[in-house]
Parts: C-alpha cells; sequence; structure tokens
C-alpha cells in the first residue's frame, strides 16, 4: 500500500544474503504484480520506491520494514516503521524487546494483527 501511495520504503534485512534472497523472491511474488525495487548498495538505489538492504546501510525513506531482530535506531526519523512479529514463540523474543525500546524512546507503537 506504501507504494501505490508513492511513498518510498526500505526493507531492512539482518544480512546482505537475505537482503538478495528477498529481492529475488520480489521477482517472482507475488504473482502478476511487479513491485520496483533495488538492493539499497547499487549506484541508482535512490530511483527505485523499494531499496533492500541491511541496517548499516539504511537511508532516509518514508518507510522502513524491519525484519531485523534490532529496533530501527532512532526510529522517530522516519514517517513509519513497520515491524513483522513472527508466530514462534521463541522468534517474538526480540519483537518484545524492539516494543520497549521504541516506548523507551517515547514512542507508542501501534499493533494490527494482519493475520486473522
Amino acid at each position: 500500500m506504501a507504494w501505490e501511495q508513492k511513498q518510498k520504503i526500505y526493507i531492512v534485512n539482518t544480512t546482505e544474503t537475505n537482503a538478495k534472497q528477498l529481492a529475488n523472491l520480489m521477482w517472482e511474488y507475488p504473482q502478476g504484480r511487479f513491485l520496483p525495487h533495488v538492493m539499497a548498495a547499487e549506484q541508482d538505489a535512490g530511483k527505485a520506491p523499494v531499496n533492500i538492504g541491511t541496517l548499516s546501510s539504511l537511508k532516509p525513506t518514508d518507510v522502513v520494514i524491519n525484519l531485523c531482530p534490532e529496533a530501527i535506531p532512532p526510529p522517530d526519523r522516519f514517517s513509519r516503521v513497520l515491524e513483522i512479529v513472527p508466530f514462534a514463540n521463541d522468534e517474538r523474543e526480540a519483537s518484545r524487546a524492539k516494543f520497549k525500546t521504541y516506548r523507551n524512546q517515547g514512542i507508542t507503537p501501534r499493533t494490527h494483527e494482519i493475520n486473522k
């Protein structure tokens, strides 16, 4: 939806390998729909609406989708930070820690359950 609203998106991955795997998947899915994207380290990254990279290469953008176990530092410099909370309990601990980090920074996270 953010892309359709002409917002710039940065998808943060844990490693460069994970980022490349996601970029490859985005060529195939969703079927029948293409999301224009590029690796953040590429020269023309600023021209694409969706950049994919790691936390260390995070650049100014409108929307950040965080796929890392660490919180985005400092999150208030972006319009929105989206955190994907895994279903598995052992993986949810990182999400709980990020939620607390954001609250300690004076941010009130909002939650949306998308898989009912």
